[in-house]
């Protein structure tokens, strides 16, 4: 199992039917892309997707983050959400490159409770600018 992380908290994630995008002709609303995969492949079938999940390998492997940004500029309006270990400390970064939401193993949200993702919800005050600018 894993949880949804969003800005009101954890919740437990519903089975997802999604292809990859050696399948992408064949969606049916849901794709799930790799760290390494062009969003620009995606574009055409953007209009047709209401969810694209990103997957990170290792926390520290932040080419997910630049995926979701490309996918942003490229005019995605669904729902993204990035998948696997993901920690709270990358929460607010994930939010303002254009994630909607995180889904991470039961085992990292049992070590990282939802008070520690609660914490950076307001991810738009954390940031160096924001305590620049106070």
């Amino acid at each position: 199992m894993s949880v949804i992380v969003t800005d009101t908290g954890f919740a437990p994630a519903p089975p997802v039917n999604a292809v990859t995008l050696a399948d992408i002709d064949r969606h049916q609303g849901t794709l799930d892309l790799t760290h390494t995969d062009d969003p620009a492949t995606v574009e055409p079938h953007l209009a047709g997707l209401t969810l694209i999940r990103i997957s990170f390998p290792v926390f520290s492997d932040g080419r997910a983050f630049t995926v979701a940004r490309r996918l942003r500029m490229l005019g995605y309006t669904g729902e993204l959400r990035a998948t696997g270990p993901v920690i709270s400390d990358q929460y607010a970064m994930a939010r303002r490159v254009g994630f909607d939401s995180v889904e991470i193993p039961d085992d990292l949200a049992a070590r990282q409770p939802a008070d520690q993702w609660q914490f950076r919800a307001d991810w738009q005050a954390h940031h160096y600018q924001a305590r620049l600018r106070a």
